[in-house]
């Protein structure tokens, strides 16, 4: 403890002395804590140097170890030591931007797998897209489908009713050799007559043979009178004389007729020219008796080309330019078969004639050229190579009937037309009954063939309107719908004149 000597003759209490000297020893405990205190952060800063020195020396050691290594051998310590320091930032500057960069981009997917991802998904894409049109055109064609089997179901349900009626109500078929002993000529003639035809046909032949047999018992005809539906060349009063020719004189009277007909320069009404040609070879006496005893005869033999032909002609059922270009096709085929028998020998091969066919007429179907093709004398056991005598599919008989191949050739040139009149009713859209109006006839006829020129078009419309061509108005011009007619009388008027296809029809686009 330490001890305070106070002067002597000092008369402080005894409890002042006793404060003095506890302040005294707190001041000098405070002295030594401060001492204490500097001391101890002496020795932690030394100890820190002593640390730093250490890793210093342990760096430099390492150093020196890889100074010493055998593959940097003679590398310059300093240069290595600050090598290493600066790899070191960089290390320590590539750990902070790897760990950036996963932060960053951890859920992000190299440029190459998407791309790769959405080209698979484009595609994907593309063949839904594909099946899903596909799926909708089956589900049209499944409901298309579904009608027509309803369809079906009734008509066959009315076939059955049908068939049911007709066994019950029709007779047997008829044993058509039972006219072989009636028909003059016999079996022979009958199995000529018969020939390729069924029971409609075969009715009207049989028609034929016993007309023509009555009309040789007439001497005499009635005449009509002079009424308004009487055609002109038959119009009198009276009774004439049946002239009573044979098949073959009435076949080359109207052949003979024909010839003049085309080359008269001034045309004149087909019934009138016929009359006037009749008064030119037999006389005004005769020229009457003429024209009733032609008229019979091509009434009655309507299973002859030549005389039903001539018959639709007089009586205004067709035009005259069915017949001429009818003809002129004709010339044109022995013209290209001509043309196409090199040789000069009145021969062609198979595979000519298909040409031939296909060439004349490039908007037939491929089953209507076959047709022609067996007409002709095609058949399964046939090769292209095989030679055909052309000249012989233009032949007639005595009786003006034409062969297979040209007969082939009218039925086709029919059956298109009808084809061709229905597309159009179709096009329109209407019901025979109704009215219709020249510019839907006009853009019907432009829809089912865009090949039409405009020449051929009006020619068109003037016949279903009865519109002579001068009168007949521009597209476009407003007293265009007031023209109207019936549908069914348009058609009608249509069917009478050359009426035939200039072109494909376009293809819908596909959906």
């Amino acid at each position: 403890m330490l001890a305070v000597r106070l002067p002597e003759g000092h008369g402080l209490p005894e409890a002042a002395v006793l404060q003095l000297r506890d302040h005294f020893e707190v001041s000098k405990l405070r002295k030594n804590l401060a001492e204490e205190y500097l001391h101890y952060l002496g020795e932690r800063d030394a100890r820190k140097i002593l640390i730093a020195d250490l890793n210093e020396l342990r760096y430099q050691r390492e150093d020196m170890s890889l100074a010493q290594s055998p593959g940097i051998w003679g590398e310059d310590p300093v240069k290595l030591t600050l090598a290493l320091k600066m790899t070191r930032q960089d290390l320590t500057r590539t750990q902070m931007e790897l760990n950036t960069m996963k932060a960053n981009f951890g859920d992000v997917v190299p440029r190459r797998d998407f791309e790769m991802q959405e080209k698979t998904n484009k595609d994907l894409q593309e063949q839904l897209d594909s099946l899903r049109g596909d799926y909708e055109e089956v589900c049209k064609e499944h409901e298309i489908l579904l009608q027509l089997h309803m369809t079906t179901l009734k008509e066959r349900d009315q076939f059955y009713s049908e068939l049911q009626e007709i066994q019950r109500t029709s007779t047997p078929r008829p044993d058509w050799t039972k006219c072989e002993d009636v028909v003059a000529g016999g079996p022979d003639r009958w199995q000529m007559l018969a020939e390729g035809k069924n029971s409609d046909q075969l009715v009207d032949v049989l028609l034929e043979e016993i007309g023509e047999g009555l009309l040789r018992e007439k001497d005499f005809f009635p005449g009509l009178g002079y009424g308004e539906a009487i055609p002109s060349f038959l119009r009198f009063d009276g009774i004439v004389e049946n002239k009573k020719p044979t098949k073959k004189d009435v076949v080359n009277l109207l052949k003979d007729a024909w010839k003049e007909r085309l080359v008269e320069e001034q045309k004149e009404k087909f019934p009138d020219f016929f009359f006037n040609f009749l008064e030119n070879r037999f006389g005004p006496g005769d020229a009457m008796a003429w024209a009733y005893t032609i008229f019979e005869n091509i009434k009655l033999f309507r299973s002859n080309e030549v005389m039903s032909q001539f018959y639709a002609l007089l009586m205004g059922k067709r035009s005259e330019s069915v017949y001429i270009k009818q003809k002129e096709t004709v010339v044109q085929l022995l013209k290209e078969m001509t043309n196409a028998d090199s040789q000069n020998e009145g021969l062609i091969t198979m595979e000519n004639l298909s040409t031939v066919l296909k060439s004349t007429f490039p908007f037939k179907k491929e089953e209507r050229i076959q047709e022609l093709m067996e007409a002709g004398g095609w058949h399964s056991n046939s090769s292209n190579a095989d030679l055909l005598n052309y000249h012989s599919l233009f032949i007639e008989d005595e009786e003006g009937q034409s062969m297979p191949f040209v007969q082939k050739l009218w039925e086709q040139y029919m059956d298109e037309k009808d084809e061709y009149l229905q597309e159009l009713k179709q096009e329109l859209g209407l019901e025979l009954h109704d009215k219709v109006t020249l510019p839907k006839v006009r853009e019907a006829l432009m829809n089912i063939d865009p090949g039409l020129d405009k020449q051929t078009l009006n020619s068109y419309l003037s016949q279903a309107f009865q519109l002579p061509m001068t009168e007949l108005p521009e597209e476009g011009e407003e007293k265009e719908e007031a023209i109207m007619e019936q549908l069914q009388i348009a058609l009608e008027q249509l069917q009478m004149i050359d009426l035939r296809r200039m072109g494909p029809r376009e293809q819908e686009p596909a959906s």
